[in-house]
């Protein structure tokens, strides 16, 4: 995975991230690999699951209604002719849903045909139930559609348990978004819902969450004439066994977070003594480890976790890697945890060195020169 936006490295993009509750402070360096095509850590599942395109729901889409509720709340719209959903199908290259058409019949939601008028613009989102998008701007809700940072994305795992109504993915082909909650949150017709889930379903995709989806309306018919529910919420990616924390208020112990399927392991505060990583050696799907400052019984396990693609540690513990050359090569990003008041010229220095081990563009030292006045 990359980090949002342009390969680049540096503090974060440009900046330490430090937290004003407990004063910790990241230094994230993204694409050691310098590796362009990945959104998400490789270890994520990006594609949706074929086997859940299941049908139902139906007894709450009716066409008939939609139209005529619509026309009724709105009659002054202009809708889309049918060369324009055509021309927005073949841009997206999916059929649009029966009710996404009808919808778009009524209006196409641009705003020139609103004549810049926010009332107008305003009518029309009430009528609907969401602000809506305008046929030109449906777009597919993929992966590289919600891209996320590396500390974030790394701590997540996909998956879809059995009673899930939508897919716990990042992205899927079959989410077509078409409004928006006013506060960032993605409405989105759902035809590729998850077991428990049916076609045509309505989802929305919070803005802060990077995996998943909210069911809120059993179709488009159901939003338009109820609105928005309150939501079933959809998995977040940060559940066992895929993900396990290991702290005072979690798990007890590194064996309890042991599981095949372990792809996520984050020790946090401790107060007993240092953990050993020998439990979770040779698990097939860990690719995350961040621990928490003085909390590895020895540092140098971590080279057996021969499958980590982002690694978090104090600048202690990354000392201890690389003086003994074993920085795991297989890492794609690596975090520098600091806590307290630290100067932060060692720490530009230990992820440099990092850096160097990738061949990457060290992180660019600027130094301000200048009188600032008598101290009072």
């Amino acid at each position: 995975m990359r980090a949002e936006g342009d390969p680049t490295v540096g503090l974060l993009a440009g900046a330490a991230v430090t937290d004003p509750v407990d004063g910790r402070t990241q230094v994230v360096i993204a694409d050691l690999a310098c590796r362009q095509s990945a959104q998400h850590p490789e270890g994520m599942q990006v594609a949706f699951e074929e086997g859940f395109l299941t049908a139902g729901g139906e007894d709450t889409v009716d066409l008939a209604s939609l139209e005529r509720t619509l026309r009724e709340r709105i009659p002054d719209a202009i809708g889309a002719t049918e060369a324009e959903i055509a021309a927005a199908e073949a841009r997206l290259g999916v059929v649009l849903p029966d009710e996404l058409k009808v919808l778009y019949r009524v209006t196409r939601a641009r705003w020139e045909d609103w004549g810049d008028d926010y009332e107008a613009a305003e009518h029309v989102y009430d009528a609907v139930g969401c602000e809506l998008f305008s046929l030109d701007a449906l777009y597919i809700a993929d992966a590289p559609s919600r891209p996320s940072r590396w500390q974030f994305a790394a701590m997540k795992a996909v998956g879809t348990p059995p009673d899930a109504a939508v897919q716990g993915l990042v992205g899927s082909p079959g989410w077509i978004v078409f409004g928006d909650n006013g506060g960032g949150d993605r409405i989105a017709v759902d035809l590729t819902p998850g077991p428990r889930g049916h076609v045509g379903q309505i989802i929305m995709l919070d803005h802060e969450q990077d995996v998943s989806g909210d069911l809120h309306a059993d179709s488009l018919t159901d939003l338009v004439l109820n609105g928005l529910g309150d939501g079933r919420r959809g998995p977040r990616g940060d559940q066992p066994p895929a993900v396990a924390r290991v702290n005072i208020a979690s798990l007890s112990s590194i064996e309890a977070a042991v599981h095949p399927e372990l792809e996520v392991l984050s020790i946090g505060v401790w107060e007993g003594e240092p953990l050993s990583l020998a439990p979770v050696t040779g698990l097939p799907r860990l690719r995350t480890l961040t621990a928490y400052p003085g909390t590895l019984a020895d540092p140098l396990e971590i080279a057996e976790l021969t499958g980590l693609e982002f690694l978090e540690l104090g600048p202690e513990d990354w000392r201890v890697l690389l003086d003994a050359g074993a920085v795991p090569r297989s890492l794609s990003a690596a975090s520098i945890e600091i806590h307290g008041t630290r100067h932060p010229l060692p720490i530009v220095a230990l992820a440099n060195e990092l850096l160097a081990l990738w061949d990457r563009p060290p992180i660019t030292r600027s130094t301000l020169e200048g009188n600032l006045g008598p101290v009072e």
